[in-house]
């Protein structure tokens, strides 16, 4: 999780604009972030490939607090209701507690719909939360009011498709935050056995590159493969203090039960898991053959 945004921009102004994280200007939101430095094997393996493709903020949403997408599945149909993806964090009720599962709760929450400039150009409402947890993963998926169809037809936006196969180390990506209007450019370092965040737990989860240096806001945003254009991940959290496994300052814990605390650094939640529990006309079914997201 990150910090709170006034403590974010709070952090900003002290800091100073020459030191501070790369921010959307308010005057030139649309500005994508340059390509990661190649820093690490990964990251120079990621921009020598030559099937890189540019990384948009159309279909990216900007919530309240935190940032979203709207996202289909492989097999979603043009006519069935959109989804939005962010974290289970990010609530308007609120964190879930550790071991909470929310499911097909009534909502009525709006998001910013967002082109590929980072110009807003519509508001839409979700009718439920479909499902929401902090255990074991961070995320959270709203179903709307309208389709994907209809999105399309009135606004000219594609939702980006949740792949459904588990990401690779050294994948070049992007994560796009709608609220920010921001593009963060790095690769995926690894991933990590088990990490741990004050109360809550999540498993498996995406370890960037340095040069992914995203702040609070940025919650939310969709990790989007360079290559496919596909999200893998949705971005969650970092380490902003050096303190080890407190709230926003997530720690490591290998298989072995090691503890590894690395300041600067980011992550995300995979999100590969999803597809398999959503089934006919994007409706949430846990009991799905294949499903193995966390249960109520």
């Amino acid at each position: 999780m990150r910090k709170p945004l006034v403590a974010a921009l709070f952090a900003l102004v002290i800091a100073g604009a020459g030191a501070a994280p790369a921010v959307a200007a308010p005057a030139s939101p649309a500005a994508p972030a340059a390509a990661a430095a190649s820093a690490t094997k990964a990251d120079a393996k990621a921009a020598a490939s030559p099937t890189l493709q540019a990384v948009t903020l159309a279909g990216t949403v900007a919530l309240s607090n935190c940032s979203g997408s709207v996202v289909r599945f492989p097999n979603s149909p043009d006519t069935a209701p959109a989804l939005v993806l962010t974290n289970g964090h990010c609530l308007e009720s609120g964190f879930p507690q550790p071991g909470q599962v929310l499911v097909n709760r009534a909502s009525s929450r709006t998001f910013g719909l967002l082109n590929s400039a980072g110009t807003r150009i519509a508001t839409l409402r979700a009718n439920k939360l479909a499902y929401a947890t902090m255990t074991d993963t961070d995320a959270a998926i709203y179903q709307l009011t309208t389709t994907y169809a209809a999105i399309r037809s009135s606004y000219g936006i594609s939702p980006l498709t949740v792949q459904d196969t588990h990401p690779t180390a050294g994948t070049a990506i992007t994560v796009a935050s709608g609220y920010w209007k921001r593009l963060y450019s790095c690769s995926i370092d690894g991933f990590v056995h088990t990490m741990k965040e004050g109360s809550w737990t999540w498993k498996d989860s995406v370890r960037y590159t340095s040069a992914c240096n995203t702040i609070g806001g940025t919650s939310g945003s969709p990790v989007v493969d360079q290559a496919t254009g596909k999200v893998v991940a949705v971005n969650n959290t970092g380490n902003e203090d050096g303190e080890s496994c407190t709230v926003n300052n997530p720690c490591e814990v290998d298989a072995t039960g090691k503890v590894t605390v690395r300041q600067g650094i980011n992550y995300a939640q995979e999100t590969y898991l999803f597809p398999a529990c959503f089934t006919t006309g994007n409706q949430l079914n846990l009991s799905a053959a294949g499903c193995a997201l966390p249960k109520p």
